[in-house]
């Protein structure tokens, strides 16, 4: 038997998986190693939604504008809702948008793990990318919707503002809420699956809890600072100013949403960080 010389012999790289040391690491290195998985992820989820569908992507407009319909016949019409002297469809439109990407990502996040139950029981990755990856997809989605919106706005006579230019600040916003409240559910979601029966509704309740369908200006003064607990009153209201120059929103209002999406989100990655480890023998 042949012997290779020890000087042309490169031994395989060997890895080590151990339970961290600290009480919370976050390992944000191993996330950017991996980013090609998430890309993958990222692709994977868009094909498989859209697979074999007649109109494709357009199903992402099509389900916002049937409910923008129904909700202007329903409460514009015949409630007389106010819509501070926006055209209602408008400004039900441009809250359905945000909150149908939140919703979307929301519920993806919450079934991502159990969703690749078997990738996560072969192979070691971060299992952080599974929910950022359900966050990330949705943009598609919305970037088509956004189209559809500035058709709307210059049918109306009107033009969008300097503000526009900070849609992507009220974005992220958006997209941390729904990491967020992933990080804490999805670990929950391993264990108990009643957790995944319980989004559509909590989803649905949050929807009426926010400003989708109703103006601001409708919730009395000595509400406001606690009804801006929800992250979502933020959003909504920073894109309608962004998009239809809607008086700027309260910026207490924006940093009471944003301190609360702050603080679920730091808790979220601790929560999310210490269940990781029974992820394979669970799901």
């Amino acid at each position: 038997m042949t012997t290779i010389p020890s000087q042309f012999y490169t031994p395989d790289p060997v890895i080590r998986i151990e339970p961290p040391r600290r009480w919370f690491s976050l390992s944000l290195w191993d996330l950017w190693e991996y980013r090609e998985l998430l890309y993958f992820l990222v692709w994977r989820d868009l094909k498989v939604r859209y697979k074999q569908t007649v109109i494709g992507v357009c199903w992402a407009v099509l389900q916002p504008f049937i409910s923008m319909i129904i909700f202007t016949i329903v409460l514009g019409k015949f409630a007389r809702v106010p819509s501070d002297g926006l055209p209602y469809p408008l400004l039900v439109y441009s809250g359905l948008l945000p909150w149908a990407y939140f919703a979307s990502t929301f519920n993806r996040c919450v079934q991502s793990v159990v969703g690749d139950a078997n990738l996560i029981s072969k192979i070691y990755f971060p299992r952080l990318i599974l929910p950022i990856a359900g966050t990330i997809s949705g943009l598609m989605d919305l970037a088509v919707s956004l189209v559809i919106l500035l058709g709307m706005i210059l049918w109306y006579g009107m033009v969008p503002t300097w503000g526009i230019l900070a849609l992507p600040i009220f974005l992220l916003l958006a997209l941390s809420t729904a990491l967020a409240v992933g990080l804490w559910l999805s670990p929950l979601n391993v264990r108990y699956r009643d957790v995944g029966h319980a989004v559509p509704f909590l989803t649905q309740a949050w929807m009426f809890a926010s400003p989708v369908v109703y103006p601001v200006s409708l919730i009395p003064d000595k509400w406001q600072a606690f009804y801006s607990l929800n992250p979502m009153v933020g959003v909504i209201e920073g894109f309608r100013w962004a998009l239809l120059g809607k008086a700027p929103p309260d910026p207490s209002l924006i940093a009471i949403s944003g301190v609360v999406v702050l603080m679920m989100l730091i808790g979220g990655l601790i929560f999310f960080k210490n269940m990781e480890q029974t992820f394979a023998d669970v799901v």
